[in-house]
């Protein structure tokens, strides 16, 4: 059981709630909080102080005073007209993520909703009701509106969710689950929809799968070395302190301890003097990606915890501010930066999948074909992994520096953080698939060269890998192989396929 505070979600605590189903429930303190900041907001309306999105419009209509007779209409209208979102739906781990950040938000008690709201986000939570969230149309500013405004149908009784494997209509799910369909009160709707979580929980999500993909990435690299009989003189422990970032220090210490009983590897001047970029500076520049990574995993976790909508009530100080902590900026900059280490991550992979099939740059079959010139071997993998590294390069123009006017210029500086966190997130999909298909042709070099002369750490790799994707005896339809190893990489339990210490990589 993960208990919300709004204060202190941790990583490992995100993780087992929006990956494994672990179950919420809001800290008494939080409750209690939420309790005296509603009475505040209701005494508020008493005393007929104006308050923005409360007893006022929403935008340009924020200066039209609302009579209190339709304060609570003017929520569900919110949420009605909000609902804008297009395209293709968010995952089910995106939902559930943005229902977990949401209720952790509003659960610092400075949002000035009742505490029926908060149970209605971890009833759902609870019984693993997700709603059908549309991914596209959030400008980022004022927050994930019209994302979010699907979320709340769905909280409601309207629109659709994923509940026990099936889409289905909310209200069916909800009756199912014995849970009652959330009337909305004054300033709920508003606190709701008011906030970062479509762009958070997409970052959440590709910080959890790409730490994962980083690890493998090493060892899977680690596996080309050996297929190329690369020098293993590159990731000296003296070369990488000299320099003395503590990620490529790591990296090679992690490659060091894939290959460290190889026999596969060679010294400098046994084959050649230096290898290529592409496997000399594997520390360097997987180091340099760990680094983004690190940087941008510090920036989602305060966002996890942030209070993002507005206006917020601040009880004890008896203040109502209109403010902008709704602005997806500091995620939208993180998300833009995350996207250059997903694409680096891909092209260098790519680059070391080309040397493998190239018999100009290799000693191996050409193609690693079993019968070159009748078969083409691994030739299109290289076409097809090129392809997505170029799709990367597109997908990896920053959301954050565009930004256009909406609400007739009242909201003229958006930050386009969601369309930044949904790229990092297709961006990974494909820079998964390159690393599938870099594994695939180096489990054919390391076959060619004598599986028996692996390390411990990639011959493991190699035989866990081969139960998936069989050898090339012969020309075949390799996309079901992709796809199956792009699948097992993304679904397998273990973070890192071999695990090492740092301890141990000396």
């Amino acid at each position: 059981m993960v208990i919300l505070t709004g204060k202190t979600l941790t990583w490992k605590e995100a993780e087992r709630v929006i990956l494994h189903n672990e179950p919420v429930q809001l800290a008494a303190e939080a409750s209690e909080n939420i309790r005296t900041n509603r009475s505040a907001v209701e005494k508020m309306i008493a005393k007929r102080k104006t308050m923005y999105g409360i007893n006022t419009g929403f935008g340009k209509f924020s200066d039209v005073i609302i009579e209190e007779k339709d304060l609570d209409k003017l929520q569900l209208n919110l949420i009605h007209s909000h609902a804008c979102g297009v395209g293709k739906p968010f995952s089910e781990e995106i939902s559930r993520a943005m229902l977990l950040l949401r209720a952790n938000a509003l659960a610092q008690g400075l949002s000035g909703v009742r505490r029926e709201v908060l149970q209605q986000l971890v009833d759902f939570i609870n019984a693993r009701i997700h709603p059908v969230i549309p991914s596209q149309g959030s400008l980022g500013a004022s927050g994930d509106l019209a994302p979010l405004a699907h979320l709340v149908l769905a909280l409601l009784g309207e629109g659709e969710v994923y509940f026990r494997g099936k889409r289905m209509k909310a209200a069916a799910a909800i009756a199912e689950a014995e849970i009652k369909p959330l009337t909305l009160k004054a300033k709920e709707g508003l606190a709701l929809i008011n906030g970062t979580q479509a762009m958070t929980a997409t970052g959440v999500i590709t910080i959890l799968e790409l730490e994962k993909l980083l690890y493998q990435s090493e060892q899977i690299a680690a596996m080309t070395v050996e297929g190329l009989g690369g020098i293993m003189d590159a990731f000296d422990a003296d070369l990488h302190e000299a320099r003395g970032h503590k990620e490529q220090m790591e990296t090679a210490g992690r490659i060091r301890s894939h290959l460290k009983d190889s026999q596969l590897t060679t010294r400098q001047g046994e084959k050649r003097v230096q290898d290529a970029y592409s496997i000399r500076c594997i520390p360097q520049v997987l180091g340099a990606c760990w680094q983004s990574f690190h940087y941008v995993k510090q920036v989602l976790e305060t966002e996890m915890n942030a209070v993002t909508d507005n206006p917020l009530i601040f009880t004890e100080k008896e203040k109502v501010i209109s403010g902008g902590n709704f602005h997806g900026e500091p995620v939208a900059l993180a998300m833009d930066f995350l996207k250059l280490a997903i694409a680096e991550l891909a092209n260098i992979a790519e680059r070391r999948l080309e040397r493998l099939v190239n018999p100009q740059l290799n000693d191996l079959p050409p193609f690693l074909s079993p019968n070159p010139g009748v078969e083409s071997g691994a030739m299109i993998i290289q076409y097809s992994a090129a392809s997505l590294v170029s799709e990367n390069k597109t997908l990896a123009h920053p959301a954050s520096v565009d930004s256009i006017p909406s609400s007739a210029n009242q909201e003229d500086h958006v930050s386009m953080g969601t369309i930044a966190a949904r790229h990092a997130y297709e961006m990974l999909a494909n820079t998964r698939r390159v690393i599938a298909m870099e594994l695939i042709c180096a489990m054919q070099a390391a076959e060619y060269r004598g599986p028996e002369k692996m390390s411990l750490s990639t011959r493991r790799l190699y035989e866990k890998a081969r139960k998936i994707v069989p050898s090339i005896n012969k020309d075949r339809v390799f996309s079901t192989d992709i796809e199956r190893l792009t699948k097992w990489l993304k679904e397998t339990e273990e973070s890192r396929i071999c695990q090492v210490s740092f301890s141990s990589m000396q």
